[in-house]
């Protein structure tokens, strides 16, 4: 029984999320083997030889897997998917673009946003926004798995000595093309590899607002700074900071949440942070059913004094 992670890297690095999905792979039983489909790809081979945990590393080096293009990256897997009893996809955009087309042709069901492994066929997934959790069993003969990174710790990034081998690249399907890419860049962590986050909810009433009272709160803790759907839809946040259900999953050591009630789709994103701050006048918010330290105030005047006191 081996499991097959599929990186997810820039053809230099390994992405973090890539630890996360390794954990889940051993935690599956048997070897790990991880596959890095890139371009010129190399050093990220290299880096992921040296994480924990990994038995192998299969470098498949094409220009047609240079964009990550989800129709190629598939194949790649499908190429060398029979040897393997798990193939796990880190829970990314790209993961999500890629998995179900591996699964698919391989005529199995996918399992989605694995949050535990119960057995080498049974896993935990949430549903219903994190209300619930399904005890998903499967007896395909291989599993296509996507994994929720924030429920499980990352492997160590150094220590292991995986062999590498290069296998052939895919030739381009074909049935897409890479037009262009606009990466919003900025000098604050990425909030998925924050370590600490900031949030605003709708109750900062405008743009400006929102960046006059977070980003001073953000800039002094080095955080990552989020926003509620409610604030994104608002206008008073860019979409790639909302943090729910619908935005981005995050597990900080900090989370901070200013104006946020917490509606389900909210604390879904963000509850397994390991200390969640609440700011928020009304003492009934349901976010202060899963902070760890909730304070009963305006935030336009408590977040200026934290930032003063910091």
């Amino acid at each position: 029984m081996t499991a097959l992670v599929i990186a997810e890297h820039d053809h230099a690095t390994v992405k973090p999320a890539t630890l996360n999905t390794v954990t889940a792979a051993l935690a599956c039983g048997g070897d790990v083997h991880v596959l890095v489909a890139g371009a010129n790809a190399a050093e990220a081979g290299k880096a992921a030889a040296q994480i924990a945990g990994v038995a192998r590393v299969i470098v498949a080096d094409s220009p047609s897997l240079a964009e990550n293009l989800a129709e190629n990256v598939a194949a790649q897997v499908l190429a060398i998917a029979g040897n393997y009893s798990h193939i796990l996809f880190p829970s990314t955009a790209n993961g999500k673009n890629v998995a179900p087309r591996v699964a698919a042709k391989l005529d199995v069901a996918q399992i989605s946003d694995i949050t535990k492994v119960d057995s080498p066929d049974t896993f935990e997934r949430p549903i219903y926004a994190g209300n619930a959790i399904a005890t998903v069993q499967s007896s395909d003969a291989i599993k296509v798995i996507t994994v929720r990174t924030t429920g499980f710790d990352a492997a160590a990034a150094t220590g292991g000595s995986a062999s590498v081998e290069t296998a052939e690249g895919v030739a381009d399907s074909g049935k897409s093309s890479f037009v262009g890419r606009e990466v919003t860049k900025s000098e604050r962590p990425e909030l998925t590899a924050a370590k600490i986050i900031v949030s605003g909810g709708r109750a900062l009433g405008s743009a400006e607002k929102f960046t006059e009272v977070m980003a001073p709160l953000a800039d002094k803790l080095n955080a990552g700074l989020g926003a509620s759907r409610a604030a994104v839809d608002a206008g008073y946040a860019p979409n790639d900071w909302q943090v729910g259900q619908t935005g981005k999953i995050v597990a900080p050591q900090l989370y901070i949440a200013c104006g946020i009630s917490g509606a389900i789709q909210h604390l879904a994103g963000m509850k397994d942070s390991k200390v969640i701050v609440a700011i928020n006048k009304d003492e009934e918010a349901p976010i202060f059913s899963v902070a760890d330290y909730g304070l009963v105030a305006d935030l336009f005047t408590a977040v200026p004094e934290l930032v003063k006191a910091l």
